[in-house]
């Protein structure tokens, strides 16, 4: 379904996104993860975006946090969990979306990419990341997650 399809449908159903949880390991603090600003409301969140043709849900991931947050990785394992949210649209309404997170083991950051300049991004500890984001099922995905 093209995202203007769906679009369409209202709050009828829930719109599908995918989210790349991206993290690296290593440091004094442990596990961190990589968290961006969101472009209207600056709040931390995960890189994520719509379903793209001939990808799987992973490589949409990983594409995702490419374009807004500059990440080249590698995929680091299955789904860890689904989360909703409700995603502003420019003409006010919320539209339902329910959201599949994958784990990305980042292996560099590039200095451009895409939306470079529409947000902000830093790594956190991963109950800090837990205590920055707003969605319950978000923070319960970063509070129990495991690098492999």
């Amino acid at each position: 379904m093209k995202k203007s399809d769906a679009l369409r449908q209202g709050a009828e159903a829930a719109l599908t996104q995918y989210a790349a949880l991206c993290f690296r390991s290593g440091s004094a603090t442990g596990t961190e993860v990589l968290l961006i600003t969101s472009r209207e409301t600056g709040r931390w969140v995960l890189p994520k975006g719509w379903p793209m043709r001939s990808r799987s849900a992973g490589e949409c991931a990983l594409r995702e946090a490419y374009e807004e947050a500059g990440v080249q990785g590698d995929l680091s394992g299955d789904c860890l969990g689904v989360y909703g949210y409700q995603k502003l649209m420019g003409d006010g309404r919320a539209l339902p979306c329910m959201v599949s997170v994958y784990p990305v083991r980042v292996t560099e950051l590039r200095e451009k990419f895409p939306e470079k300049g529409q947000r902000e991004r830093a790594w956190f500890a991963l109950h800090r990341a837990a205590e920055l984001v707003a969605e319950p099922e978000l923070k319960q995905i970063l509070g129990t997650f495991v690098a492999v």
